[in-house]
């Protein structure tokens, strides 16, 4: 599998997402597709963005994403990425697995969180991609605030596993 193309798919608002995902591209030379929302409504600052957003995630909105010029089916293994709001997947991944159909591929799953954990997330993140090989989960924790080189050890030890 080291031949194969990859690509990581994720958004994020706080910057722990895309610091994974970021890594993960070192790490595998993988490409990246950072979602992003058109008409963004989180707009506030500080707790106030984490709010809205986790109202948005509990409403299951479904945000119309900004194009990307990239062909999912020119990858062997996507691996996506998302914050957790509310306990569950953000509305621009919600946008995403709705929108495109994805199968017959590897898939890897990670999320970033406060605290409160994965929960659910990839269970709903696994029934949302049926029709794929699930190869792994992780989670981090604040990878930015709690400790970024532990934070990438554990990612580099996660892909050799998996990849």
């Amino acid at each position: 599998m080291v031949n194969s193309k990859k690509l990581v798919v994720f958004y994020s608002l706080g910057g722990n997402t895309k610091f994974i995902s970021e890594e993960i591209k070192k790490e595998v030379g993988a490409d990246l597709l950072q979602l992003k929302v058109l008409d963004e409504k989180i707009k506030a600052k500080g707790i106030m963005k984490y709010l809205k957003g986790g109202k948005q995630a509990l409403s299951d909105a479904k945000p119309k994403l900004e194009p990307f010029n990239i062909n999912l089916d020119n990858y062997d293994t996507i691996i996506i990425g998302t914050p957790i709001w509310a306990s569950n997947y953000v509305p621009a991944i919600n946008t995403f697995l709705t929108d495109n159909k994805i199968t017959n591929k590897k898939i890897a799953l990670f999320c970033c969180h406060a605290g409160g954990g994965s929960g659910k997330v990839f269970e709903k993140m696994r029934e949302n991609l049926k029709g794929n090989s699930i190869i792994g989960e992780i989670e981090f924790k604040n990878p930015l605030k709690v400790d970024k080189i532990n934070s990438i050890n554990i990612l580099k030890k996660w892909l050799n596993d998996i990849l």
